[in-house]
């Protein structure tokens, strides 16, 4: 399985914006970025195909969050802009070696999430 490390996670006002990344140990995979926050389910943000060129957003992120990828460095970010208290959550990184989907049981290995904490 493919071993993957997130970052980027930290405190962040109302409306500002943050940077996730995760490096993974091989690129041949669709990513996908989850998040979950106190009390709920893990629930789908973003996911990018393995060349980068069809990316797929959950209705409350689109418009503010942008997934890409850079597979010479093996990393795939998650630009986060006009962040809401309701994005507090942590944030975990996954990948599959299946087609791209928003379904997390398609996904085979998980890093261990960083945290992204909104302020209102």
């Amino acid at each position: 399985q493919v071993q993957l490390v997130e970052s980027g996670g930290g405190l962040v006002q109302a409306g500002g914006s943050l940077r996730l990344a995760c490096v993974a140990s091989g690129s041949r995979y669709a990513m996908g970025w989850f998040r979950q926050a106190p009390g709920k389910d893990r629930e789908f943000t973003a996911s990018v195909n393995f060349s980068g060129g069809t990316t797929l957003y959950a209705d409350s992120v689109k418009g503010r969050f942008t997934i890409s990828r850079d597979n010479a460095k093996n990393t795939v970010y998650l630009q986060m802009n006009s962040l809401k208290p309701e994005d507090t959550a942590v944030y975990y990184c996954a990948a599959t070696r299946r087609l791209i989907t928003t379904d997390p049981l398609a996904y085979d290995s998980w890093g261990q999430g960083t945290q992204v904490t909104v302020s209102s």
